[in-house]
């Protein structure tokens, strides 16, 4: 029944927290200063939903995801008394641009690719991920994202609209992701549902998981390439 999968991508298909960890490693060299770099990304993914949210209430303007994590970035470079030009600022801003897959990420998607057609659905803007795409070598048929709609996921217009995009059912439309909140979302709009583990998102083994029962999403999978197995 299922004719195309939707994809969340941070940290479901890329490796969001190393891979800005080793930018900011970068960063820090450069401009000759050391901090706790682990924690810098965290704080960084950490002011992602809050400041979706200033957009979903009205007390922003639309705004795409790179000019949030600007905002992010800058009132952090504050707090840690982080000076630096702002071309060096803007490149490491970009470093959402950059993420590494997964290391099932890439084969597992060649092969889901044979079957289903394959989208992003992530709130990251569409040059983001389509660089992403680019550089990691990620082979999406279509690139969707939030800013496409004007909503950021969990609204439904999000999820609904990437299945009028696609012209499929919702119902024909399952929507991958390793985050509970987001499966949970896509099915109350009327998508199906398939969840990836991904233990090592925040760095150690079930940090920040969140609990659901064993049978409330379609399909429950390893990585990527074990849910090629199992679709």
């Amino acid at each position: 029944m299922v004719r195309a999968l939707a994809f969340d991508v941070f940290g479901t298909v890329v490796d969001w927290r190393a891979s800005l960890i080793g930018e900011l490693r970068e960063f820090g060299n450069k401009q000759g200063v050391q901090r706790d770099w682990a924690q810098f990304a965290d704080n960084w993914r950490a002011g992602y939903v809050p400041a979706m949210d200033l957009v979903r209430r009205g007390e922003l303007p639309w705004t795409r995801l790179d000019d949030l994590h600007r905002r992010i970035l800058d009132e952090l470079l504050r707090e840690a008394d982080i000076t630096a030009a702002d071309n060096d600022i803007d490149h490491l801003n970009r470093a959402w641009h950059r993420l590494d897959p997964w290391p099932d990420s890439v084969a597992g998607l060649y092969r889901l690719k044979e079957r289903f057609v394959i989208t992003t659905l992530s709130n990251g803007n569409v040059s983001l991920l389509t660089d992403m795409a680019k550089r990691a070598g990620l082979p999406w048929d279509c690139v969707l994202s939030a800013e496409i709609f004007g909503h950021y996921k969990p609204d439904p217009e999000a999820y609904l609209g990437c299945a009028h995009i696609l012209d499929v059912p919702p119902g024909e439309l399952m929507l991958v992701a390793a985050h509970p909140s987001d499966l949970r979302a896509a099915r109350d709009a009327g998508l199906r549902t398939a969840y990836v583990d991904r233990p090592l998102e925040w760095g150690q083994p079930g940090r920040y998981r969140v609990a659901f029962e064993p049978d409330e999403f379609d399909v429950t999978a390893t990585d990527l390439v074990d849910l090629a197995d199992r679709l």
